[in-house]
């Protein structure tokens, strides 16, 4: 019986970790045409959709991936790559609000309010991807964020009907990414799950579409 327990505990540890790999590697092959990380080179979209977190983390410190996103949105907005920028972050708890702390990060660095949106429900990625369609009016973006989290947005936004690009803002080291990098990987496989069970946003909601003006791509 113990070496029956033993082979079935192996088996599934086998299983969860193939499915790991295997949901992994899909998603990478997938973005790995169409992500950039040289500003000269990515092509030029109407809205950039920058995927919010937390400015600090619990210990008080600067939150890396904000800082870098920020600075990855403000440079695209900077060399004419995007004319607007989407914010989609979590709003659910008091004092706590994604949206408006990236706002006022990008306003700080000379990107105007009027090229600003804010989504307040962006609560996981599916939700900003999706939402950026159905409530913004956007088929076409630029994701900004870390190159893991482009991968999975990117993969989303296809599946969604969405021709999306990433721009790679600086990854964090990794040792104190370690536990972000961990948990992507358990994110992925959720993606799939979430995929093959139809799952949609928390909320919709009415629609504030983005103007969209012809832009003129910049020589290089």
């Amino acid at each position: 019986m113990k070496k029956k327990l033993i082979y079935i505990t192996l088996t599934i540890a086998v299983l969860c970790a193939t499915g790991l790999i295997i949901c992994n590697q899909v998603i990478k092959k997938n973005a790995s045409s169409k992500l950039y990380t040289e500003v000269n080179d990515i092509p030029v979209n109407h809205t950039g959709l920058l995927l919010g977190t937390t400015p600090k983390l619990k210990n008080g410190n600067n939150n890396l991936y904000f800082d870098y996103r920020i600075l990855a949105a403000v440079e695209l907005y900077k060399a004419g790559k995007i004319k607007h920028i989407l914010i989609s972050g979590d709003n659910r708890k008091k004092n706590y609000n994604e949206p408006e702390e990236m706002k006022k990060a990008l306003m700080q660095k000379g990107v105007p309010e009027k090229a600003i949106y804010l989504d307040y429900a962006g609560f996981r990625t599916l939700d900003s991807v999706v939402r950026a369609k159905e409530v913004f009016g956007l088929d076409q973006f630029t994701i900004i964020s870390q190159q893991f989290h482009n991968e999975r947005a990117i993969y989303l936004a296809e599946e969604n009907g969405i021709n999306a690009i990433g721009y790679n803002a600086k990854n964090v080291k990794a040792y104190a990414g370690l536990k972000t990098n961990i948990r992507e990987l358990f994110a992925r496989v959720k993606m799939f799950i979430d995929l093959a069970v139809g799952k949609q946003p928390r909320f919709l909601g009415e629609k504030n579409i983005i103007e969209k003006k012809k832009l003129i791509q910049l020589p290089l």
